[in-house]
Protein backbone atom coordinates (compact mmCIF):
# COMPACT_ATOMS: atom_id res chain seq x y z
CA UNK A 1 0.00 0.00 0.00
CA UNK A 2 1.08 3.33 -0.83
CA UNK A 3 0.99 6.42 1.67
CA UNK A 4 -1.40 8.27 -0.45
CA UNK A 5 -4.59 9.34 0.65
CA UNK A 6 -7.84 9.45 -1.13
CA UNK A 7 -8.98 12.77 -0.38
CA UNK A 8 -7.08 15.51 1.38
CA UNK A 9 -8.91 17.28 3.93
CA UNK A 10 -8.45 21.48 5.07
CA UNK A 11 -5.85 22.83 7.47
CA UNK A 12 -5.95 26.32 9.19
CA UNK A 13 -2.51 27.16 9.98
CA UNK A 14 -1.77 29.26 12.68
CA UNK A 15 -2.58 33.05 12.29
CA UNK A 16 -0.83 35.72 12.54
CA UNK A 17 -2.19 39.35 14.17
CA UNK A 18 -0.14 42.59 13.97
CA UNK A 19 -1.22 46.25 15.25
CA UNK A 20 -0.03 49.43 13.81
CA UNK A 21 -1.18 52.17 16.01
CA UNK A 22 -5.06 52.12 15.99
CA UNK A 23 -4.89 49.51 12.86
CA UNK A 24 -4.78 45.79 13.47
CA UNK A 25 -4.41 43.24 10.72
CA UNK A 26 -5.11 39.27 10.70
CA UNK A 27 -3.03 37.02 8.58
CA UNK A 28 -4.43 33.37 7.97
CA UNK A 29 -3.41 30.38 5.25
CA UNK A 30 -6.06 27.91 4.85
CA UNK A 31 -5.99 24.99 3.34
CA UNK A 32 -8.69 23.81 1.33
CA UNK A 33 -10.08 20.68 0.01
CA UNK A 34 -11.19 21.57 -3.48
CA UNK A 35 -9.56 23.20 -6.68
CA UNK A 36 -10.01 26.90 -6.85
CA UNK A 37 -12.55 26.72 -9.53
CA UNK A 38 -14.65 24.25 -6.89
CA UNK A 39 -14.37 26.73 -3.72
CA UNK A 40 -14.40 30.50 -5.30
CA UNK A 41 -17.92 30.46 -5.16
CA UNK A 42 -17.41 30.54 -1.28
CA UNK A 43 -15.82 34.10 -1.19
CA UNK A 44 -17.17 35.49 -4.66
CA UNK A 45 -21.33 34.59 -4.35
CA UNK A 46 -23.83 35.48 -2.07
CA UNK A 47 -24.72 32.02 -1.14
CA UNK A 48 -21.19 30.66 -0.21
CA UNK A 49 -20.22 33.66 1.87
CA UNK A 50 -23.49 32.87 3.64
CA UNK A 51 -22.89 29.17 4.24
CA UNK A 52 -19.63 29.77 6.43
CA UNK A 53 -19.06 33.50 7.30
CA UNK A 54 -22.46 35.94 6.62
CA UNK A 55 -24.83 37.02 4.26
CA UNK A 56 -24.21 39.26 1.40
CA UNK A 57 -26.76 41.06 1.16
CA UNK A 58 -25.73 42.80 -1.82
CA UNK A 59 -22.82 41.93 -4.02
CA UNK A 60 -21.88 42.99 -7.43
CA UNK A 61 -19.32 40.82 -8.73
CA UNK A 62 -17.00 43.27 -9.98
CA UNK A 63 -13.93 46.21 -9.43
CA UNK A 64 -15.43 48.67 -7.72
CA UNK A 65 -19.04 46.77 -7.10
CA UNK A 66 -21.26 46.91 -4.44
CA UNK A 67 -21.34 45.14 -1.23
CA UNK A 68 -23.45 45.32 1.93
CA UNK A 69 -22.15 42.09 4.17
CA UNK A 70 -25.01 41.67 6.74
CA UNK A 71 -23.74 42.42 10.86
CA UNK A 72 -20.99 44.40 9.08
CA UNK A 73 -22.24 46.87 6.78
CA UNK A 74 -21.71 48.03 3.28
CA UNK A 75 -18.86 48.85 1.26
CA UNK A 76 -16.63 48.76 -2.54
CA UNK A 77 -15.16 46.02 -4.04
CA UNK A 78 -11.75 47.08 -4.05
CA UNK A 79 -10.29 43.65 -5.75
CA UNK A 80 -11.32 41.36 -8.17
CA UNK A 81 -9.49 38.34 -10.21
CA UNK A 82 -12.09 35.47 -10.93
CA UNK A 83 -11.75 32.04 -9.20
CA UNK A 84 -8.52 34.31 -7.53
CA UNK A 85 -9.34 36.93 -5.33
CA UNK A 86 -12.29 38.72 -3.68
CA UNK A 87 -11.27 41.66 -1.44
CA UNK A 88 -14.01 43.78 0.08
CA UNK A 89 -13.78 47.15 1.80
CA UNK A 90 -16.65 47.45 4.45
CA UNK A 91 -17.14 51.03 6.41
CA UNK A 92 -16.56 49.93 10.25
CA UNK A 93 -15.17 46.50 9.45
CA UNK A 94 -11.95 47.31 7.12
CA UNK A 95 -10.56 45.45 4.33
CA UNK A 96 -11.14 41.81 4.36
CA UNK A 97 -9.03 39.74 1.47
CA UNK A 98 -9.79 36.40 0.30
CA UNK A 99 -6.68 35.40 -2.35
CA UNK A 100 -6.89 31.90 -3.62
CA UNK A 101 -3.81 29.39 -4.72
CA UNK A 102 -3.49 25.99 -6.31
CA UNK A 103 -1.80 23.52 -3.75
CA UNK A 104 -0.97 20.75 -6.05
CA UNK A 105 -4.03 18.77 -7.51
CA UNK A 106 -7.29 18.49 -5.98
CA UNK A 107 -6.52 21.71 -3.44
CA UNK A 108 -6.07 24.86 -2.73
CA UNK A 109 -4.79 27.28 -0.23
CA UNK A 110 -6.63 30.69 0.93
CA UNK A 111 -4.20 33.34 2.01
CA UNK A 112 -6.70 35.68 3.66
CA UNK A 113 -6.24 39.36 5.29
CA UNK A 114 -8.67 41.07 7.40
CA UNK A 115 -7.27 44.66 8.00
CA UNK A 116 -9.36 46.96 10.28
CA UNK A 117 -9.61 49.75 12.97
CA UNK A 118 -10.11 49.67 16.85
CA UNK A 119 -11.86 46.29 18.21
CA UNK A 120 -13.40 44.20 15.87
CA UNK A 121 -12.48 40.17 14.49
CA UNK A 122 -10.68 38.26 16.88
CA UNK A 123 -8.26 35.27 15.88
CA UNK A 124 -10.11 32.81 17.53
CA UNK A 125 -13.72 34.36 15.69
CA UNK A 126 -11.90 33.58 12.18
CA UNK A 127 -10.59 30.02 13.22
CA UNK A 128 -14.35 29.33 14.13
CA UNK A 129 -15.54 30.50 10.74
CA UNK A 130 -12.88 28.74 8.66
CA UNK A 131 -13.63 25.64 10.22
CA UNK A 132 -17.39 25.72 9.41
CA UNK A 133 -15.81 26.88 5.72
CA UNK A 134 -13.94 23.43 5.24
CA UNK A 135 -16.60 21.18 6.92
CA UNK A 136 -18.99 22.80 4.42
CA UNK A 137 -16.77 21.68 1.38
CA UNK A 138 -17.14 18.47 -0.32
CA UNK A 139 -13.50 16.96 -0.42
CA UNK A 140 -11.52 16.52 -3.37
CA UNK A 141 -11.89 13.29 -5.27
Amino acid sequence: MTGKTGSRTGSIEQGTSQTHGNTHILHFTVRLPGVMEAVWSAFSTPEGLASWFTPADELEPRLGGSVTLRDLGSGRVTAWDVDRVAEYTVEGAGRIRFHLERDGEGASVLRFTHEFEGEGESESAWRARFERLIGDLPPSP
